[in-house]
């Protein structure tokens, strides 16, 4: 028999379970939740998988993790750091001499977004947005390359050719195209493909038996609940399923796809100390400020200090009507976790639902005693 829960676990997971209904309701068409507190596990979903149909999301269904997938790669070159494979503070120039490379950045400026390399899937400036490649703002243009592959090679080449958006090291932004490179120098240095080592350091030492890393394989495993895009074709608006498509687009900024399960237990080995040395954890932590309040971007992580609530490590990812969310306090007392399906569209309308439900849920599992 399961123990009965206290009064006050009862009323925080009917009110998580209400964020997500209003998440649902507001415009998502579906989402999973799994928490770890000091009550135990619970799992919840709202909505549907598919706009054909009234099921439920699957619980730990597949999800395209999108940016989560930087936690994963970030990990991967601390474990080869560790190893002393890698220096975190060498010129990637050094590893990586067919690139053209800047000799001023460094690893750590990659892992950290303090490089100053042209996010290859959509920069945004005063003079309005640039790509390198199709990516889904670009609306038709996307939904045409759905099956076109790139190599990582190629992203990498495309936004080296274009100017650095700052002097390496002096500021922050978000750039794609900085995973890409840290994809080419894992290769490089182990001789193995990212997803080789994925499984070296990650999902094989865990178990991680949902977590894969497809480089430009379409398919997702079976259960999944479906991702959507919106987009005009000549007058028309059109609505396709997009749960297969190739996503070397995007590459090791974001192509991961696991589950709710298994990013859990992603986030509470690696929090806790069982993935990477403690020297290396640090590192992984100590943020770099960002442009968004009280959260600092460390290395392949973010990092929000709670003050009395402590700190909180996570990242989270959208990845084309598939996003997830990833979040654990230190020492992992506290872990939530999540997926959504939704509607994308070039204007990405969907945004404020996401970041308004996101930030609920955050502080309803956070910011409580």
């Amino acid at each position: 028999m399961s123990p009965t829960l206290a009064p006050e676990a009862t009323a925080h997971r009917a009110e998580l379970q209400s964020i997500l209904d209003d998440m649902v309701a507001a415009g998502m068409t579906g989402m999973t939740l799994r928490i770890r507190d000091e009550h135990g596990d619970w799992t919840a979903a709202a909505g549907r998988a598919a706009l054909d149909g009234d099921a439920l999301p699957p619980i730990d269904g597949s999800v395209r993790i999108g940016s989560n997938t930087k936690t994963f790669v970030a990990t991967i070159v601390l474990a080869l750091v560790a190893e002393g494979r890698i220096e975190l503070d060498a010129p990637v120039s050094r590893m990586l001499p067919e690139f053209g490379i800047d000799e001023r950045i460094t690893v750590r400026m990659l892992l950290q977004h303090t490089s100053g390399v042209f996010n290859h899937t959509g920069e945004y400036t005063v003079d309005g947005p640039e790509f390198a490649v199709p990516s889904p703002p670009m609306g038709k243009v996307w939904v045409d390359s759905l099956t076109t592959s790139h190599t990582a090679a190629e992203l990498a080449r495309v936004s080296l050719s274009k100017p650095l958006r700052f002097v390496p090291g002096t500021a922050w932004s978000y750039s794609n195209t900085n995973y890409v490179i840290l994809r080419l120098l894992v290769e490089k240095i182990t001789g193995h493909p990212l997803a080789d080592e994925l499984r070296r350091v990650v999902s094989g030492p865990l178990g991680l038996t949902r977590t894969v890393q497809p480089t430009d394989e379409p398919d997702i495993a079976e259960p999944y609940a479906h991702a959507y895009y919106r987009y005009d074709d000549d007058g028309v608006e059109r609505t396709i399923d997009v749960s297969r498509h190739d996503p070397s687009w995007v590459s090791s900024g974001g192509d991961m796809i696991s589950t709710t399960a298994d990013l859990q237990t992603f986030i509470t080995a690696l929090v806790s100390g069982g993935l990477v040395p403690a020297a290396q954890f640090a590192e992984m932590t100590r943020a770099h400020e960002t442009p968004i309040p009280e959260t600092g971007y460390g290395l392949g992580l973010f990092v929000q200090d709670l003050g009395e609530h402590g700190t909180v490590f996570s990242h989270n990812g959208g990845m084309a009507g598939h996003a997830a969310l990833m979040y654990a306090t230190a020492g992992a007392r506290r872990v939530l976790t999540a997926s959504i399906n939704y509607v994308d569209d070039p204007a990405m309308t969907i945004a404020p639902v996401f970041q308004q439900g996101q930030q609920r849920l955050f502080d309803a599992m956070f910011r409580r005693p």
